[in-house]
């Protein structure tokens, strides 16, 4: 603000810096070459005040959004349950879809109308590719985000779900069932009115313990070892 108002001093301004950016004074003070003109100054202060503009418009709106979904807010806190959706999206959520499931007789009626449907594009059984069929495109790409942000917490079933999914059918195909899973959660959550539930990383292995074991197994085998199991004494 200061090199707006007029401030030209290179010492002054470099002195200016705070925290790390104090042991870069002397660099800041070669930096500061005297270049910055008053029409650079104005133009800056033009920016500023645009952003400074657009901050209210957006508070305004989010103040606007919060009054209408008054009456949804324990749906908002249901949807904030949900790996990957914060309050924003949640809100979203809400937005396009009205937060009413009967509209959509099952989950995979919503599912097919935002478009996230995995294996849409099939031949005699065969998928072409990864891509879905065009759908609520609002809502397909805030989906995206939240699988995106979900697979990175791997101690979660959808990141789990996703790694193995990944290496039998690739990024793509993997990342858009995730998406499918995120919104059979919101189908259930808003219709049934109950939190998500997480069923954790063990749950594949927990649903089919001899497949679990036969895939220690060949990796143990590919490392030319062998594995033994035996059951845990009880008590």
């Amino acid at each position: 603000m200061d090199l707006i108002a007029g401030e030209r001093d290179r010492e002054r301004l470099a002195d200016l810096a705070v925290g790390k950016a104090r042991a870069k004074v002397p660099a800041l003070i070669e930096a500061l070459d005297e270049n910055f003109t008053t029409h650079h100054a104005f133009m800056v202060r033009h920016y500023l005040d645009e952003i400074d503009r657009w901050k209210t418009l957006i508070a305004g709106f989010d103040e606007r959004i919060t009054a209408l979904l008054g009456e949804q807010e324990r749906d908002l806190e249901l949807l904030d349950t949900i790996p990957g959706l914060g309050r924003t999206a949640a809100q979203i959520v809400l937005a396009e879809t009205g937060g009413n499931m009967g509209q959509f007789p099952t989950a995979q009626n919503l599912a097919s109308w935002i478009g996230v449907c995995p294996g849409q594009n099939e031949s005699t059984g065969v998928n072409k590719s990864g891509r879905t069929r065009p759908g609520n495109s609002h809502l397909k790409r805030l989906l995206g985000v939240a699988a995106m942000a979900t697979i990175r917490n791997k101690d979660t079933y959808l990141a789990v779900f996703f790694r193995r999914l990944k290496a039998r059918r690739g990024g793509k195909r993997a990342l858009v069932a995730v998406m499918h899973k995120i919104t059979i959660a919101i189908w259930y959550v808003l219709h049934d009115h109950v939190p998500y539930r997480e069923l954790g990383t063990d749950y594949f292995a927990q649903r089919d313990p001899e497949r679990a074991m036969h895939r220690m197994i060949k990796e143990a085998n590919s490392l030319g070892l062998t594995i033994r199991f035996d059951p845990i004494p009880a008590g």
